[in-house]
């Protein structure tokens, strides 16, 4: 029965011990609290224990204070390690699905920047040829027709951030069909999938503003699904968090 109430005082200081402020308050409490006990009801044993806290500098009790935080720091060691196998855990996680993610986006082939075409045969044949996954975009311009130097420039920017998606330009001139774009329908925007024409935008620039970026050119496909998810490059910046860790 005594050792029961040991065990639960030596456990309530241990609690009170971790929520107390500054070191002279939690001593001044030891203190008092080891003064107000009754000194003949009080067992030996929890005496000890009282002793032991409220005198933590004490040199006679250098074996026991060592011992005592000794127990302590196991205690902190074991909370540091548990909350620090935990953090790792999740990285190893957020790494995982980053990695899982970057596979499928880098699935196929890698484009990175803009084709210039310069033939009908060239521009039939990137068409026929490329891999059934491939979008195709393709810009058709010509020199001096209002806004293909902006979707041209816009192209090159958004064939940096889509690797997986061909972005391809030609001259009106050099399709073959000069007759049917004309400059009233000029800049064209083709798109292609599997060899079919799945979309086509005459005069795009008209649904942009006067001055347009890529950006402006990246939610106009992305309103109609013609743009995968934005490749991530943040998995090379959490390799470098882990590895700096």
């Amino acid at each position: 029965m005594e050792e029961a109430k040991s065990q639960s005082l030596e456990e309530d200081f241990e609690g009170q011990a971790t929520h107390t402020g500054p070191k002279g308050v939690i001593n001044d409490w030891r203190k008092f609290k080891l003064e107000s006990e009754d000194g003949d009801s009080v067992p030996p044993r929890k005496k000890e224990i009282l002793r032991q806290m409220s005198s933590p500098q004490s040199r006679d009790d250098k074996d026991s204070k060592e011992r005592f935080s000794r127990k302590m720091s196991i205690q902190e060691y074991e909370l540091i390690h548990r909350d620090k196998e935990d953090e790792n855990s999740l990285r190893k996680y957020r790494r995982q699905c980053m990695q899982d993610m970057h596979q499928k986006l880098s699935f196929g082939p890698r484009y990175g920047f803009v084709y210039e075409l310069e033939t009908g045969e060239q521009f039939l044949e990137t068409i026929e040829k490329e891999q059934k996954i491939t979008t195709i975009v393709v810009h058709i311009y010509e020199d001096g027709i209002k806004g293909c130097d902006a979707l041209n420039s816009s192209f090159t920017c958004l064939a940096a951030e889509y690797p997986i998606v061909k972005f391809c330009k030609i001259k009106a001139s050099n399709t073959g069909a000069g007759d049917r774009f004309s400059s009233d329908v000029l800049p064209t925007l083709l798109v292609y999938k599997g060899g079919e024409l799945i979309s086509n935008f005459i005069s795009v620039t008209e649904q942009f503003a006067e001055e347009f970026f890529a950006g402006d050119v990246e939610s106009f496909l992305n309103e109609y699904g013609l743009l995968p998810e934005r490749e991530i490059h943040a998995l090379d910046q959490t390799n470098m968090e882990e590895d700096t860790e």
